[in-house]
């Protein structure tokens, strides 16, 4: 019973190619043509299909870089610090001191004008917003002093803590209105509810 494998593949290898005739299929596609003729075959062009998806492509990242760079309107009474535009001849600003510091400086106003950007506005808390922006822009006044006398003294450490504390300042001071105006929106909300219970 015992039969040599190497024997056996090589009969079926024989069987196999013995077995079709030549010109089938050709003999095949012919036949596959009269069935389907290429009128009746409605493909979509390939390149059909790739001009659309690059369309549909090109579009949303247009619209998405739209959104991304679009510049946030000012809120009226604030004034937003810009440490990119403050530098004239002779003057100093943290990012001048050390790459450190600039970071840092960076960090704050990124996010100070990040969290101004998200306080959502309307009359019932227009007077909570007024009063922080109004302290808000005393900080940002004490920050223009500090700056000043950071390019009249030259850097300290004194100065430079004094301006990082007033950054981390002005950050906490949005997030102590963030904080009020949720508050507020909660005890309107409860207060609504009650009304209709």
């Amino acid at each position: 019973m015992a039969q040599d494998i190497r024997k056996l593949f090589k009969e079926q290898q024989s069987l196999e190619k013995s077995q079709l005739e030549t010109g089938h299929e050709d003999r095949f596609l012919a036949k596959l043509e009269d069935e389907l003729p290429a009128n009746q075959r409605r493909i979509v062009p390939f390149w059909f299909i790739k001009a659309a998806a690059s369309l549909v492509l090109l579009v949303s990242a247009g619209y998405f870089a739209y959104k991304f760079f679009k510049p946030t309107p000012p809120i009226e009474g604030v004034e937003v610090v810009d440490t990119q535009n403050q530098k004239t001849d002779n003057h100093i600003s943290l990012g001048d001191i050390s790459p450190d510091l600039k970071k840092i400086e960076d960090y704050y106003v990124t996010n100070i004008n990040y969290e101004l950007s998200q306080v959502d506005i309307n009359d019932d808390n227009k007077q909570l917003f007024d009063s922080y922006m109004t302290k808000l822009s005393e900080l940002n006044d004490e920050y223009k002093i500090l700056s000043e006398e950071l390019n009249k003294i030259g850097p300290n450490e004194l100065t430079v803590n004094a301006l990082i504390e007033n950054l981390q300042l002005r950050l906490q001071l949005l997030y102590q209105l963030k904080k009020k105006l949720n508050e507020l929106k909660e005890q309107n909300n409860e207060q609504i509810q009650n009304m209709q219970a």
